[in-house]
């Protein structure tokens, strides 16, 4: 299942960071981050539960970022 997120990232280089992280995380099978936009893809992998899923992506996310947010 493919869902898109609303995010708040403060730089680009942040949100290149913040995708490798997602995407190393357990249940995400892919995951793109379009900074000007302000939007996250996140492809889950079958039988994950995405939001545990996203509260992990988003624990991963706020060691690059502090401050950063997801909306899910």
């Amino acid at each position: 299942m493919k869902k898109t997120y609303k995010i708040e990232v403060d730089c680009p280089a942040c949100a290149n960071k913040m995708e490798v992280e997602a995407k190393n995380t357990d249940g995400v099978k892919d995951c793109s981050i379009n900074f000007m936009m302000l939007k996250m893809k996140v492809t889950f992998e079958d039988g994950a539960d995405q939001n545990e899923v996203m509260e992990n992506v988003l624990k991963n996310c706020k060691k690059i970022e502090k401050d950063c947010e997801i909306y899910f």
